[in-house]
This record gives structure tokens, C-alpha cells and sequence, in this order.
């Protein structure tokens, strides 16, 4: 028996998993754009929209990139903290998510590789939920944010907003 194995059909080999910059911005962009082109996505998704809501945002707490072994941005994963009149009515204190996965690269682990990372700046943040608001209609975000750990907390018109509770948060 061989000790390799053949990669399975899809596999996306990262490189690494590390902070958003600046100088990302216009390969964000592009994502978003992708995200947009498939029906994933409706709000804008330009350079500046990317440095003022997640990059450079005065809330952010953290915001990483899952890379390809030939430097392509795959995904990126962003947390705010919410503070009162926050856009999503998030409880105050609480943490924000958003996750963005190129659509080719859906299905291959890379968000829940991201969501490793924004958990432990969660925890180091001292929040004590992170609640995702997604779309009633985009059933692949429910099931993994479902898939996390997440669970629904409230709904409003064509939303479903799921939270996951962290341990030992106040």
C-alpha cells in the first residue's frame, strides 16, 4: 500500500492563511466581483468598498486571506466588533463575520481554515458571540455556517442571522 494519496477531485492546495493589507484590495475586489457575476453576492464589491468594510474598517478585528500555492486569493474572512446602530442590529459587543469564498474554490475547507484563525482573534478579543447575517435564500452559506457551530438567533425580512457562543465569554 502506498503512502500517497491522489489529491481528491477540487483540491486546493494553500500556502497560507494570513492578514489582509491594504495592497490586497484590488484582489479582493476581483473576488467580490466573481461573487457578485455568480449570484452570491449583490452589494458592491469595489477596491475602496473592501479597504472601508474590511480591510481599514474602525471596528475590524481581523481580517484573513486563505492564499493558493500560486499566490491566488481563495477566500478571506473579516470580524467587526458591533457597536450600537452597526448596520445588522448585531447585539453590541458581539462579533460580526463575513465570509468570502471564490466560487471555484467553494467546497474545499478553506472557510472553516479562515474561521481557525477568526476564532482565536474572537477569543483573544474577549467576544462572547459571533453572529453571521445571511441571505434566507443562500443555502450553501446556512449549511456551513451551520456546519461551524453557528446557530439561527433571529430572523428579519429575507435574513437569517446565526450566532456561534463562545465559552467562557462574558
Amino acid at each position: 500500500m502506498s503512502n500517497t494519496s491522489s489529491p481528491r477531485r477540487g483540491f486546493i492546495e494553500l500556502v497560507e492563511i494570513r492578514d489582509a493589507s491594504a495592497s490586497d484590495a484590488e484582489a479582493l475586489s476581483h473576488l467580490l466581483q466573481e461573487l457578485i457575476a455568480a449570484g452570491k453576492r449583490s452589494t458592491a464589491g469595489d477596491p475602496a468598498f473592501v479597504l472601508s468594510h474590511y480591510i481599514q474598517h474602525p471596528d475590524r478585528l481581523h481580517c484573513v486571506l486563505a492564499v493558493e500555492i500560486d499566490r491566488k486569493i481563495l477566500g478571506f474572512q473579516s470580524l467587526k466588533r458591533a457597536h450600537e446602530g452597526n448596520p445588522y442590529d448585531t447585539p453590541v459587543g458581539w462579533g460580526i463575520i463575513g465570509t468570502h469564498i471564490r466560487p471555484t474554490a467553494a467546497r474545499n475547507g478553506i472557510g472553516s481554515r479562515l474561521f481557525t484563525t477568526t476564532l482565536s482573534a474572537a477569543q483573544q478579543a474577549g467576544l462572547p458571540a459571533i453572529e453571521a447575517y445571511i441571505g434566507e435564500r443562500n443555502m450553501p452559506a446556512l449549511a456551513f455556517y451551520e456546519a461551524l457551530g453557528f446557530r439561527e438567533c433571529r430572523r428579519s425580512e429575507g435574513i437569517i442571522c446565526k450566532a456561534f457562543k463562545l465559552r467562557g465569554a462574558g
